[in-house]
């Protein structure tokens, strides 16, 4: 219990606080102490907290194993209901049919957004926040104005691809290894990703909206202001940056990078970061 713990402490807080929200409403939702009724996203309960129809249930790729299970709560009335943005980033259901995909996007969210804090971001936390901020914010935006048209209700697949993204465009010549002994580049890993949720789930739209958000990010951010050596088109707000100001290194300067910069350094062979040795190369499978 003391590694798990001191393991725990070790994580960046951005991840920590990403990965504990994303353990505890599921597990919350998965034992019955809170409903997913009132923790996934569609624009009528935002705004109206209307009762989500059975066909809209039906036709969701997840909801059905759990609607099954539980009644429909009544109507209390016309309020908004905003915290349904931020729950559905977090919840996502645990049930036999979900529950490994559910633990891929676990183990997918740890490494990859470690990897973003303690690497490219490691001295920035206020444009590592900012870049979670803006990517929620572009699901959000999407799940309102088009997204009952695709279903999406629950955020946490296209978010995790959206960061994973943005690391593999930052690392995009570094040898992966997946599953079955293949490897590839990592510029390729979020399109191979679509591709197997395609062929075994049936789905792929969550995935490749991700990878959509993702690269606004990454091209407004990172990509245009390096090709044309100018000012990134987004830009942290101050506010964050107050509140979590850029870490000093010991040699004086702040900050590994800013936008516009080199990508992050590979650790050396053997050697991966927070002390844990990930195997250089060797991203997703085993050596």
């Amino acid at each position: 219990m003391a590694d798990i713990g001191e393991w725990y402490q070790r994580m960046p807080q951005f991840t920590k606080w990403w990965l504990s929200l994303s353990l505890a409403l599921p597990l919350l939702g998965r034992f019955g102490l809170l409903s997913f009724r009132y923790l996934i996203l569609s624009p009528e309960d935002v705004i109206y907290n209307l009762q989500l129809s059975r066909l809209e249930e039906s036709q969701h790729p997840v909801l059905p194993q759990l609607s099954r299970l539980e009644e429909p709560a009544t109507n209390p009335g016309v309020v908004l209901q905003l915290w349904r943005p931020v729950t559905a980033l977090f919840y996502y259901p645990i049930t036999p049919q979900n529950g490994f995909h559910y633990l891929i996007n676990l183990f997918f969210l740890y490494n990859y957004s470690m990897r973003l804090e303690t690497g490219t971001f490691e001295r920035k936390p206020a444009d590592y926040l900012f870049m979670l901020i803006f990517n929620w914010l572009c699901l959000v935006l999407y799940s309102q104005i088009v997204g009952m048209a695709t279903k999406l209700m629950l955020l946490m697949d296209p978010m995790v691809l959206s960061v994973l993204y943005v690391w593999c465009q930052l690392n995009r010549d570094v040898v992966v290894s997946f599953w079955f002994g293949t490897r590839f580049k990592a510029m390729y890993l979020p399109w191979v990703l679509l591709g197997f949720n395609v062929i075994l789930g049936g789905g792929g739209m969550f995935e490749l909206l991700g990878i959509l958000v993702g690269h606004l990010y990454y091209f407004l951010a990172i990509r245009y202001p390096q090709d044309h050596h100018c000012a990134p088109l987004i830009q942290t707000p101050a506010i964050l940056e107050q509140y979590f100001p850029p870490i000093a290194h010991p040699s004086g300067y702040f900050g590994s990078f800013g936008y516009g910069g080199q990508p992050e350094q590979q650790p050396p062979p053997g050697r991966g970061r927070g002390g844990h040795s990930w195997g250089q190369g060797h991203v997703l499978g085993g050596r």
